[in-house]
C-alpha cells in the first residue's frame, strides 16, 4: 500500500497593504516633519498650500495611489480636507474603494463596508468641531485687526513681493501660458493662494 506524502506547498500570503501618509501645511514657511513624526510608513506624499485651496497635487496623487487594503494615514481631519462635505467625500471616496483612512489626532480609522452608525456619527461630529474650530479661529482673526485698526496700529501684513517681484511673475505667468504655477509659487518662496493673489490684483502702471 503507498503512503501519500503530504503536500508541502506554502500556502498563499496574504498581501498586507501600504500606510500612506498624507501631511498638509499652509503655506511653504511651515514645516510637516512633526504631523506623522516616528510612524512606519511605506509612502508619503506632502502639500504646502491652504486648506481652501481647491488644487491640492498631493492630495490628489495620494488618493490615486491608495489601493484595496491600503490605509491613508493623516494626522487630523482639518489636515485632509477643507470642510465637513469634502472630508465625507473623500472618506467614502477611499472605502468604496476598498481603503481605510487613518486620523492620529482624532484616533478615528474609517474602514471599508464599516456599516457603523456610529463611526458615521463621529465623523460628522469631529468634521464640525473642526470646522467650528477653524472658523473662530478666523473670527478671532478679523476681532484683532479690527480692534488694532480702531487703536490705529494697525498696519496690514507686508507683501511677499516687491513690486519688480510682482511684475516679472506675471509676466513668467504669461509666458508659460499660466502652466507650472506649482513651480514658479515654489521659485518665489509664496503659497499657490499668493501666487493667484498676485496674477489676480490690478496691474501697476
Amino acid at each position: 500500500m503507498t503512503s501519500k506524502t503530504p503536500s508541502t506547498s506554502p500556502a498563499p500570503q496574504q498581501t498586507k497593504g501600504q500606510r500612506v501618509g498624507y501631511l498638509r501645511v499652509s503655506t511653504l514657511d511651515q514645516s510637516t516633519a512633526r504631523q506623522l513624526e516616528g510612524l512606519e510608513l511605506d509612502e508619503v506624499f506632502e502639500d504646502k498650500v491652504s486648506g481652501a485651496t481647491v488644487e491640492r497635487p498631493q492630495l490628489q496623487a495620494a488618493l490615486k495611489h491608495c489601493r484595496k487594503g491600503d490605509t491613508l494615514v493623516v494626522h487630523s481631519m482639518d489636515r485632509l480636507a477643507r470642510n465637513l462635505g469634502d472630508l465625507k467625500a473623500i472618506i467614502d471616496s477611499l472605502t468604496k474603494r476598498g481603503a481605510s483612512v487613518e486620523f492620529i489626532k482624532e484616533r478615528q480609522t474609517f474602514r471599508p463596508e464599516q456599516d457603523d452608525p456610529m463611526a458615521t456619527l463621529m465623523l460628522h461630529l469631529l468634521g464640525a468641531v473642526a470646522q467650528f474650530e477653524r472658523d473662530m479661529i478666523r473670527e478671532r482673526q478679523r476681532e484683532g485687526i479690527e480692534l488694532a485698526k480702531a487703536k490705529g496700529v494697525y498696519k496690514g501684513r507686508a507683501p511677499k513681493l516687491t513690486t519688480e517681484q510682482a511684475q516679472e511673475l506675471r509676466a513668467k505667468d504669461k509666458a508659460a501660458n499660466g502652466k507650472g504655477r506649482t513651480a514658479l509659487a515654489e521659485a518665489y518662496g509664496i503659497s499657490r493662494e499668493t501666487l493667484y493673489q498676485y496674477l489676480n490684483a490690478p496691474r501697476e502702471a
